[in-house]
């Protein structure tokens, strides 16, 4: 009796199509081509912003030991880095300087003088590679004794003290032929501040991209090594406590009611579910930061043989654009663009 039941029951692949409909999804999985062909989310070059360091003096490119391949460059070493990314089809340079500490001061002026590194990168930069955008970092924490992002009163940021400052650091950058400027302090208030400043001062071209949900995060260490930080204790009382999403919403909403043109989510990996709330809730360009800690972790593992670095890299930039990012500032935008071409 049980011989005939199991001759009379169909073969497992047959009971499979019967209950599918005869689909089989690995179909379109078989051959490279046919991946490729109903790939859903590529990356490309037009997607990628690339952050650069710029520090003083001359010579050769500088590593930061934290994050192997990345450099420091002199102001002109900008100008070729910007040569680069402009014949990789990179878009975009983000620019963040490496002060010298005899220039750093409790209130940040350095940031507010016209001729600081930045200023006087952007316009090397826009000398040599005019149709490049820069992307300039307006935060007063790479020129701040105290390492934190406005001025504070004793042990408090005084939040409409430091919009102040910003405005100017972000004219002066404008002045200097800044594209964007990327407002990354968390001070509320200061996207409309800013915005009023630019167009005031007849610089209602420029862009803004906020930072809109930049969160108190232990992913930012070797970034802080890259640029000299002197930050002492932490930044939880003006960046987001990762344990929230909504309050993101509201950030961004604030932002964008305030004039941002674009939006940024800070870290990037850790942090997809708030880009892909943010591009679904606005519609406006959304923006994720891969950041210094996110790259490290794949070149120490890739150095290591514990991964396949090319391939985390892809994979973790697709993540971005899966996710709703229009697109990403990376550390390896060059490489990714190098890979790019070489198909």
């Amino acid at each position: 009796m049980q011989q005939r039941v199991e001759a009379a029951a169909p073969a497992v692949t047959e009971r499979i199509d019967n209950a599918t409909g005869r689909l089989r999804m690995r179909r379109l999985r078989q051959n490279d081509w046919t991946r490729r062909l109903v790939r859903e989310t590529c990356i490309g070059a037009d997607d990628l912003i690339w952050p650069i360091f710029v520090r003083e003096g001359g010579g050769e490119p500088q590593p930061v030991s934290s994050m192997p391949g990345v450099m420091r460059y002199s102001v002109e070493g900008c100008a070729d880095a910007a040569r680069r990314a402009a014949d990789l089809g990179i878009p975009v340079i983000a620019l963040f300087p490496y002060t010298d500490a005899t220039k750093r001061d409790a209130f940040g002026t350095e940031g507010l003088n016209p001729d600081n590194l930045v200023c006087r990168a952007t316009r090397a930069i826009k000398a040599a590679v005019p149709e490049i955008g820069i992307l300039c970092d307006v935060a007063l924490d790479p020129y701040t004794s105290h390492g934190h992002d406005g001025v504070m009163i004793g042990e408090r940021i005084d939040n409409d003290a430091t919009i102040e400052r910003l405005c100017q650091q972000a004219l002066v950058q404008a002045e200097a032929g800044c594209d964007i400027v990327g407002p990354s302090d968390m001070m509320d208030g200061r996207v409309a501040a800013i915005r009023y400043a630019l167009d005031e001062a007849g610089l209602r071209d420029t862009m803004i991209m906020s930072y809109a949900a930049k969160y108190a995060s232990a992913f930012y260490g070797p970034f802080r090594d890259a640029v000299g930080s002197t930050l002492k204790g932490d930044k939880r009382t003006y960046q987001m406590d990762y344990g929230n999403s909504d309050e993101a919403i509201r950030e961004a909403a604030q932002d964008i009611a305030e004039g941002a043109d674009m939006i940024m989510v800070k870290p990037g990996m850790p942090y997809l579910d708030i880009v892909s709330r943010l591009s679904r809730e606005f519609g406006v360009p959304t923006f994720a930061y891969q950041t210094s800690g996110e790259y490290a972790m794949i070149m120490a593992a890739a150095q290591n043989g514990w991964i396949d670095g090319d391939r985390a890299m892809m994979e973790s930039l697709a993540a971005f654009k899966r996710a709703g990012a229009a697109g990403v500032l990376s550390y390896f935008s060059p490489r990714v663009a190098e890979s790019l071409r070489r198909g």
